[in-house]
């Protein structure tokens, strides 16, 4: 096992322990006043294979990026959530929960955005494209980004210097436009395929090759899950290909969370300690 990857040889998924961090702090923390004990998650992160040393340096590592508070009880080390932590997780929550893998009530609407900032701004340049990228915007051509959908772009751009050169428009598409060509010019549609594919090939059978706790199963599952669709910018499934794996996808996580749910939060009382916070 490496510190920077950790592969679970009966799922073969391949999880980064910051991920699964966040995925148990997203399930048992978020929204409650409460500090997770980290003997707790190191154990739960052993029967993955994820050895102790990669746990602890995922937690140092979040600590540094202002991503977990470190508590103390007694001899006992705990870590909470800080506000951009918070905001990472209801994000993820949202877009399993509410928005899902699948937009099949597109109205035609558009936004479209572009922006030319000098040579030498390189990182601004950057950091814009990786913003718009993580927001499900696509590179349609020359620096035109469009998003199948009418949105508010300003916390896209929130704290984004050169933010005053961006233009932004909302509108259709002309009635000619072959929009299916349009969708993969912007985006890797054979990727995004790929990706629900493979979740597909991953998770199928799991019951029958699960050698795990339900708990540590239900984490690798929701982790894996929110990786594949963070990076799907959920395009219109009317100029989708037919038999688009989206559909069947959602559906297998969905099955098999609600399955391991009630045994998974079981055994997370058993073996993850939550302590209120402000007690030290």
């Amino acid at each position: 096992m490496t510190n920077a990857m950790e592969v679970h040889e009966d799922s073969g998924t391949a999880v980064k322990p910051q991920g699964l961090l966040l995925t148990v702090l997203g399930r048992y923390v978020l929204g409650r006043d409460v500090v997770l004990g980290t003997s707790g998650v190191l154990d739960v992160f052993a029967s993955l294979g994820v050895g102790e040393h990669a746990t602890r340096s995922a937690l140092n590592r979040m600590v540094k990026r202002n991503l977990l508070t470190r508590h103390r009880f007694g001899r006992n080390a705990y870590v909470g959530l800080t506000p951009r932590a918070q905001a990472i997780l209801q994000d993820g929550h949202a877009r399993i929960w509410r928005t899902g893998a699948t937009e099949d009530n597109w109205d035609g609407s558009w936004t479209l955005l572009s922006f030319s900032f000098p040579d030498s701004w390189q990182k601004q340049r950057h950091d814009l494209r990786v913003r718009l990228q993580w927001a499900g915007f696509g590179l349609l051509q020359g620096g035109l980004w469009i998003s199948c959908t009418t949105r508010d772009v300003g916390e896209i751009l929130e704290g984004v210097a050169g933010a005053d050169r961006v233009r932004v428009f909302h509108g259709r598409a002309d009635s000619g436009m072959d929009v299916s060509a349009m969708l993969r010019d912007a985006w890797d549609i054979a990727g995004i395929a790929d990706r629900y594919a493979q979740f597909l090939d991953r998770w199928s059978g799991a019951d029958e090759k699960r050698s795990v706790g339900p708990l540590a199963t239900q984490l690798l599952l929701v982790t894996d899950w929110l990786e594949v669709i963070r990076q799907d910018p959920r395009l219109p499934l009317e100029h989708l290909p037919a038999d688009w794996p989206a559909v069947p996808a959602q559906r297998l996580f969905r099955d098999l969370h609600d399955r391991l749910d009630p045994p998974a939060r079981r055994e997370a009382a058993e073996r993850l300690e939550l302590r209120p916070l402000g007690e030290e």
